[in-house]
């Protein structure tokens, strides 16, 4: 059975999301941005989706009109509640059901949209971790406890 593009493209990477582990380089800024870039757009098409799947709920259950939909399905994405009193138990139910997808899906959609920031500030951090642990390594491994690299000159002032 042969691997599918996915599964080849995440094993050249090293990891399912294709981000560095820890022994690779820091990810440049162009591709650091286009990263950040595809992952807010993704965050933004999550929330226009789920906005437009509550707007039509409060308007096929409640009646609601565009403008009243709107309100209600943003009042509840944001965590605020809804505005206008629901009459029928259909739409109650839905109020329900959508304040708790709300509740998942906000806390899903900053998960996606701060992990590269994160991931680029824990993997800065690391490789520098790395680096010095590879300057520790070169310096005990060389004779009599001094750097194997020769020390630079010291800088006359002018």
């Amino acid at each position: 059975m042969a691997a599918s593009k996915s599964t080849r493209a995440a094993g050249r990477r090293g990891t399912l999301f294709g981000y560095e582990r820890r022994h690779h380089a820091v990810l440049p800024w162009p591709a650091f941005r286009r990263r950040l870039a595809v992952n807010v757009a993704l965050g933004c098409g999550a929330i226009f989706l789920s906005l437009a799947v509550g707007m039509a709920g409060y308007s096929w259950l409640e009646g609601f009109g565009f403008v009243q939909s709107f309100l209600n399905t943003s009042m509840i994405l944001s965590g605020m509640g809804p505005v206008d009193e629901l009459t029928s138990d259909g739409g109650k139910i839905f109020a329900g059901f959508y304040a708790l997808y709300s509740g998942i899906a906000v806390l899903a959609v900053a998960g996606l949209v701060f992990a590269p920031l994160i991931h680029r500030l824990l993997h800065h951090f690391h490789a520098a971790d790395d680096a010095d642990d590879a300057d520790d390594a070169d310096a005990s491994d060389a004779p009599s406890g001094r750097a194997s690299r020769p020390r630079a000159a010291p800088r006359k002032h002018r």
